[in-house]
């Protein structure tokens, strides 16, 4: 579960921190959005948004309450609680909109199963649940999906299309069958690095109860932190096969197999946009969209560790003024700067509301004049968590650590995941799966 008390703590501290014009499409204001398109319509077996007018997706296990927005897309077979998708259109009226489901396997390759052996139903779901803004500079419609039911295990890609073929959006969801035991538990620091800046995480996977062939070659493991699929370790093979107490042993020798546990995340506030939320500096209701500056901000290395609240990098839309966030919310341009000094290299935001990727629209623009780093997103009105990451060069990795530091006293969440392909199947199972809570407070 979510470590709900941290998430209220930030709800209530953004909530102390707290006439509109006719609407005007964005692009007529030289903002592209229906029917551009990011790249070419190929699917990716990701969490990706294939034309700029989709904004705000939301993908998540449907507990009941405003902060399920902030659950995994991660259920049992029994699937007691619903997957939910939410997500807007902007500059667009209320159109067909289809979804599907595609089984993936553990490396989010397409199985070689049929939709019928995962499906009672036909897979082709209409999405029925459709509004119009209210009240918004910027128009939109908001669209909500329930998925259905799944017979087995494993890896699922949503796709939503526009009906005729128009690839709109994918997302990865989680259904899982506890056939295995997964236990998680505080793994030994290496070194004096590791010891200060990563959160050792080590696990046991027991299987007394179901048979595994061959496991050290078939099970394969994976872990998240904060439910990101952007730099999840993945596990091969075990460290231990222990057959005499049916028992895999998951631990880890080197500082590089532990997460860097970074800081607490950065928090901005623009539920409403009459009052100076948590995190921003200006707000102009004359432009069209609201233009929203956030505080100037620095490096926060070498600082010690903030026990801040946050919720782990996620997201949660609202409207303060009128209150239903689902179509009274407006977009609003939303400043980002970042004082460096000199010239670092390639910076990035990173967040849920960037899908944690590395792209044109994630990243910052060097201003030598003002030696800072300045980026510029159009977001839904909401309580936003984030990260600055430095990439040095093309093709490395992003180290939010630069600008972030890292503690081992930072709150996380870590997921593990237990895949299994029984003999004779043509695809991966999720036959285990186990959630644990790091420095919860």
């Amino acid at each position: 579960m979510m470590r709900l008390s941290k998430i209220s703590n930030a709800f209530a501290l953004a909530s102390i921190c707290l006439g509109l014009a006719a609407c005007v499409p964005l692009e007529q204001q030289g903002y592209a959005t229906s029917g551009s398109t990011t790249q070419q319509q190929t699917v990716r077996y990701e969490d990706l948004v294939y034309d700029t007018s989709i904004r705000s997706v939301q993908c998540y296990r449907g507990t009941g309450g405003p902060e399920a927005v902030l659950e995994p897309a991660v259920v049992s077979i029994g699937q007691e609680q619903p997957i939910l998708l939410e997500f807007d259109r902007l500059n667009a009226g209320p159109q067909r909109l289809v979804a599907k489901l595609v089984h993936c396997n553990a490396d989010w390759t397409p199985s070689g199963l049929n939709d019928a052996q995962f499906l009672n139903d036909f897979n082709e779901f209409f999405i029925t649940d459709v509004q119009n803004s209210i009240n918004t500079r910027v128009p939109y419609v908001h669209y909500r999906f329930r998925v259905p039911r799944v017979k087995i295990s494993g890896n699922y890609v949503l796709q939503v299309s526009e009906e005729g073929g128009n690839l709109l959006l994918t997302r990865r969801i989680l259904v899982y069958q506890n056939l295995v035991a997964v236990a998680a538990k505080l793994g030994a620091p290496t070194g004096p690095e590791g010891r200060a800046a990563r959160q050792p995480v080590e696990f046991n996977v027991f299987y007394k109860d179901y048979a595994l062939v061959n496991p050290a070659q078939e099970v394969k493991a994976m872990m998240r932190q904060n439910h990101r699929w952007d730099n999840a370790k993945v596990y091969p093979k075990p460290a231990f096969v222990r057959d005499d107490q049916r028992r895999l042993e998951y631990v880890f020798f080197e500082a590089k197999d532990h997460f860097l546990g970074l800081s607490e995340f950065r928090s901005f506030d623009s539920r409403s946009i009459r009052f100076k939320g948590l995190g921003i500096e200006q707000i102009n209701l004359e432009a069209v969209p609201v233009h929203i500056k956030l505080q100037q901000e620095r490096s926060r290395a070498g600082l010690a560790y903030s026990q801040d609240p946050d919720a782990d990098g996620k997201m949660l839309y609202g409207n303060r003024e009128y209150g239903n966030s689902v179509v009274n919310a407006d977009y609003t341009w939303v400043d980002f700067e970042l004082k460096t000094g000199e010239e670092q290299g390639e910076v990035y935001i990173q967040g849920g509301m960037t899908d944690w990727l590395l792209n044109d629209e994630s990243r910052m623009r060097y201003d030598q004049e003002q030696q800072a780093y300045k980026g510029r997103l159009l977001l839904k009105q909401g309580y936003y968590n984030y990260y600055y990451a430095l990439r040095p060069a093309k093709g490395q990795a992003a180290d939010a650590s630069y600008f972030e530091g890292s503690h081992f006293a930072t709150g996380n969440t870590y997921d593990i995941l237990i895949y299994y392909r029984p003999p004779g199947s043509r695809a991966d199972l999720l036959i285990g799966y186990e959630e644990i809570l790091f420095n919860n407070r």
